[in-house]
């Protein structure tokens, strides 16, 4: 079992490979020995188990790629156990791969694998992740364990490694599978001991922890947890180590403290703890198994007084709150005073001064948070001013949060600072002493303004499901006296949105969704990058846009000679099919821009679908016509390799076919002609085999603009030099009639035995 520390958080999570079997033993395994032999077992653990659907795995090219797993840790919780399981589906050609996966509690895990650079004024932890390998087995399993977990939403998400930007044909690349399942197997406590505030517990250690969990109500300030009276078998002395709070993924501010065989209290002491929750407290023996340890603990609450601003419309009717409208400042209604009635209440003065917010639901994962009744926030040197941010519907952690401050400029002087600090759970307090913005079990982000800079932004990327603080204070840190009479007002701006600026102009806002859980993230286009398509290291220019579009579009017009050839040679069907593919082809890639040269006259799938199809269709028919059959088979599948290779096939079969019957027909090779050979059929085979290649092998992401342009080349090309040469018996263009009912086909009956030449 992982033991958190007061780091990183790396103590408290442990990755071991094991398999399923075995870890369904370990939850199941009876109690050690000693707990046996001291006539008490851990009977106050239940084991719970979790899974979801397993997912197919992608490689990584922006965060839809990765696949998204949420769980729901319960409250009491002790240790998580995730079970990993990938499985490879394919054949020999499949290679190995490593699966990375990232863990994060309260949102989404916020990742990099591509070390791209995130949109300024971002503030951003590095996940934690694991990676599994999966080499020659079709199966590896892998299991992390996490102690003292934060009960809440956890969040899993696993990927391949970054894609390759190579385009490969569906039914062409071997096809290879990796399908992820993580199964969760809980283990939470359900005998547990309540500690009143300032009432001693009495409580006997033995081989085993004990839990215990104490209460934090709103505004509470500080919280002092301490062990009186310890006796080690018989003797003075407290061997015990107290674990206090959650372990959170990737950071962890969990405490640990180990207390010595002194006989003075020990204690631990902790700012700003998170309100409105239970704290969970272990406690573990250091004497041995044959060892008790006998306490009593005591948990001690500080409630601060909060001055709360009430809201003009609600003065008339409220009897308990007065308003004096020159300061702007309010008094306290009894029912706040009585906030420390289960600790000791702070009779200093007003420790912050808290401004009602008012959320509004603007949208999926967008909301808009305003002060009520007034437009700024009033920022003294005394008490911070506190605004919450309620971000704790479960539904809030898939967007980003933005906040942005700016003071007044005319009450901004030279010497003043104003520090502000976001912290989720709690506020910070603790201005006058420290200005690092870290309370009991979070770090938070720190924000200022001064003269110099009278504006700051702040980007949260996938917060966490709680509530959020944002404190402000006046502070003058080369002369204290200067700010005694001083006041700023600070305008606030905060959203909650999807995607940053909609993911700007080179970037597409999507939602994602896992079951009910709904977040979002950006698809980047044109070579930009990063979380909200900001990072240029590889984006295109406006002008390498314009050629590429070009390239894309007038590559088609090769088709002309195609169509020259076959109304000279009256095949008309080609023709037509010649120029349908022409026009389609060239306005799917005017649409398939990825820049600002963008120009679609038709749906996009639309105009997909009919490039995909020309394409098919020109090479079915350019065959056919060698063959010279009168009768079109069809055959489409327009995004797989049997898009083309299907009907080509078939063709190709009748064209030789009727080629070999000719031959056996004429007793001599046909053609019978070497210039149709050498200048008309073995180029064209030529230019078709080297359009093919680039087609299947050679296309990426980087170069797609050159290679599919010479793709175009090649094709038409080909064509041009493929089609026979006209019937030099007939007349194509005579009718059986001259039109009498305006709908009359031309067509051609007699029959072809001619040598092509």
């Amino acid at each position: 079992m992982g033991r958190a520390g007061t780091g990183t958080g790396d103590e408290a999570v442990a990755a071991v490979v094991a398999g399923p079997l075995l870890l369904l033993l370990l939850l199941a395994r009876p109690p050690p020995a000693s707990a046996r032999d001291s006539g008490k077992s851990e009977v106050g653990l239940v084991s719970e188990h979790f899974s979801q659907a397993p997912q197919k795995l992608s490689f990584y090219s922006w965060y839809g790629s990765a696949r998204l797993f949420r769980f729901r840790v319960p409250p009491d919780t002790v240790l998580l156990r995730w079970l990993l399981q990938v499985s490879r589906e394919g054949g020999t050609a499949c290679t190995d791969a490593e699966i990375t996966v990232h863990f994060r509690s309260g949102a989404p895990p916020v990742i990099n694998p591509l070390g791209t650079s995130f949109p300024d004024d971002t503030s951003v932890q590095p996940s934690f992740q694991v990676r599994v390998p999966l080499s020659a087995a079709l199966l590896s399993n892998a299991s992390v364990n996490v102690s003292h977990p934060a009960p809440g939403d956890w969040f899993v998400a696993a990927h391949l490694p970054p894609s390759s930007q190579k385009i490969e044909l569906k039914g062409l690349a071997p096809t290879c599978a990796y399908v992820f399942q993580p199964d969760l197997l809980v283990t939470r406590v359900v005998e547990i001991s309540i500690m009143e505030p300032d009432v001693p517990l009495p409580h006997t250690l033995l081989s085993h922890p004990s839990y215990l969990k104490v209460f934090v109500p709103d505004y509470t300030r500080e919280l002092l947890l301490e062990l009186r009276d310890c006796v080690s078998n018989g003797s003075l002395g407290c061997p015990v180590r107290l674990t206090v709070g959650p372990v959170t993924l990737p950071s962890n501010f969990q405490k640990v403290l180990t207390c010595t065989s002194a006989p003075w209290p020990c204690r631990v002491l902790l700012p700003s703890p998170p309100w409105d929750r239970w704290l969970q407290v272990t406690a573990e023996s250091l004497v041995g198994p044959l060892g008790t340890v006998t306490f009593s603990a005591v948990a001690a609450l500080t409630a601060c007084r909060p001055q709360s601003v009430t809201v003009r419309p609600l003065l008339q009717s409220s009897q308990n709150q007065s308003f004096n409208a020159s300061t702007g400042l309010p008094s306290l209604s009894p029912d706040h005073q009585d906030l420390g009635r289960s600790g000791r209440v702070d009779r200093s003065p007003f420790c912050l001064t808290n401004y009602p917010v008012m959320r509004e639901d603007t949208d999926v994962v967008s909301v808009h948070f305003q002060l009520l009744d007034r437009v700024s926030v009033r920022v003294c040197p005394n008490t911070p001013s506190m605004m919450r941010l309620r971000l704790n519907t479960g539904m809030d952690s898939g967007g980003s949060l933005t906040i942005s401050l700016r003071a007044n400029k005319t009450e901004m002087r030279n010497e003043t600072v104003i520090v502000a600090c976001v912290n989720a759970a709690s506020p910070f307090l603790g201005f006058n002493s420290s200005l690092n913005c870290t309370t009991a079990f979070f770090q938070g982000y720190p924000l200022s303004l001064s003269a110099w800079s009278r504006r700051a932004n702040l980007i949260i990327p996938y917060p966490e499901t709680d509530n959020w603080y944002l404190s402000l204070q006046l502070m003058c840190p080369e002369n204290a006296e200067e700010c005694e009479q001083a006041v700023v007002h600070v305008e606030t701006t905060l959203y909650l949105v999807p995607c940053l600026n909609d993911c700007g102009p080179y970037g597409q806002c999507l939602l994602l969704r896992r079951h009910s859980y709904l977040y979002a993230g950006c698809s980047c286009k044109a070579g930009w990058r990063g979380w909200s398509c900001t990072d240029n290291s590889t984006a295109q220019t406006m002008a390498q846009q314009r050629a590429a579009a070009l390239l894309l579009t007038l590559s088609n017009l090769m088709f002309l000679a195609p169509i020259t050839v076959s109304v000279q040679r009256f095949f008309l069907v080609e023709a037509s099919v010649y120029a349908y593919t022409m026009f389609f082809s060239t306005f799917y890639h005017a649409c398939d821009q990825p820049g600002e040269a963008v120009l679609c006259i038709l749906n996009y799938d639309t105009l997909q679908y009919c490039d995909f199809l020309g394409s098919g269709a020109a090479i079915w028919v350019t065959i056919l016509c060698m063959a010279r059959l009168k009768a079109v088979l069809k055959y489409l599948d327009r995004r797989g390799i049997w898009n083309m290779l299907g009907p080509c096939l078939f063709a190709f079969v009748i064209m030789a076919s009727m080629w070999t019957y000719r031959c056996g027909h004429r007793r001599q090779c046909y053609p019978t002609s070497w210039q149709r050979w050498t200048f008309y059929l073995l180029p064209s085979i030529s230019m078709a085999s080297v359009g093919i290649a680039i087609y299947t092998s050679m296309m990426t992401s980087d170069n797609y603009y050159y290679t599919h342009s010479i793709w175009h080349v090649l094709l038409a090309g080909s064509a041009a030099l493929l089609l026979p040469p006209p019937d030099e018996h007939t007349e194509p263009w005579t009718c059986s009639q001259k039109f009498p009912c305006h709908y009359q086909i031309c067509k051609n009956d007699r029959e072809e035995l001619y040598t092509v030449t």
